[in-house]
């Protein structure tokens, strides 16, 4: 194993060094790098965002380039749509969104919403399964799509299952971008909203993102005890007030959540 190897070695993870693959994990994170503030990079640049050295970057940009997941003019990479295939494994493979998938369908019927189930990511929320089997949607979230976990009412019911230090943690030193004149940028605002999410058992979120919708989220956890992620509805916020949304459309979830508990 190489010096740069070793240092990117996992020291707490618990896997043993002699399963460590460093190749993998820097190619992942050659991936990763790519973003919509950076969507072509070049060896140096690739190799700024990722911490490896600049003739590795080369090789693993060039690399990935012949496996089709990435294009080049001879200066700059680029992804092609090829990249979509690791991550529809994933929805094409998991339990969760499966086994979610009808609940949703029928909370969208009853309810006349977009319904969502989202897992937590690091400090985003990805809506893993929604409403329908469509990957493009007119309403909401698509499928895949990330969110700040601070914006969506799944995000905040998933933090609301974090002990309250782990919270304090997730929020110091963050800063907090306003998407609508509604959306809450003070810590010691989001962290009132995490503790009552956690004594209520559920979070409503309104004009945070998008101006005129609400969401309303539960927690799902498994058999086990263990958080699965949470499941979520948008709706309009029209002539119905805050309370009579949550009520006409919290039992729903209730029900949802409680069905789910059996089969995850």
């Amino acid at each position: 194993m190489t010096d740069e190897a070793e240092d990117n070695a996992p020291q707490e993870s618990g896997l043993d060094r002699r399963d460590w693959i460093a190749g993998l994990e820097k190619g992942l994170r050659i991936i990763e790098a790519f973003s919509d503030s950076h969507p072509r990079l070049t060896p140096s640049t690739a190799a700024r965002r990722t911490g490896i050295t600049r003739t590795a970057a080369r090789r693993y940009l060039l690399t990935l380039q012949h496996l089709g997941y990435l294009q080049s003019d001879g200066t700059h990479f680029w992804l092609t749509p090829r990249i979509l295939r690791l991550g529809w494994s994933y929805f094409d493979s998991a339990k969760v969104p499966r086994a979610v998938q009808p609940f949703l369908q029928r909370m969208s019927i009853e309810l006349g919403g977009a319904t969502f189930f989202a897992v937590l990511d690091e400090d985003e929320v990805i809506f893993v399964a929604r409403n329908g089997t469509s990957r493009v949607q007119s309403q909401g979230f698509v499928l895949g799509a990330r969110v700040a976990a601070n914006l969506a009412s799944a995000g905040i019911a998933l933090l609301s299952c974090k002990p309250p230090e782990e919270v304090d943690r997730w929020l110091t030193g963050r800063r907090f971008i306003p998407y609508t004149p509604h959306t809450i940028t003070q810590p010691d605002e989001l962290r009132s909203i995490i503790s009552k999410a956690r004594q209520n058992g559920y979070c409503i979120l309104e004009q945070q993102l998008e101006q005129d919708r609400r969401g309303i989220a539960v927690p799902v956890r498994t058999r086990s005890g263990e958080v699965a992620g949470a499941i979520s509805i948008s709706l309009p916020i029209g002539n119905e007030s805050t309370q009579q949304a949550l009520t006409r459309a919290l039992p729903v979830l209730r029900e949802a959540e409680h069905a789910l508990l059996a089969l995850l």
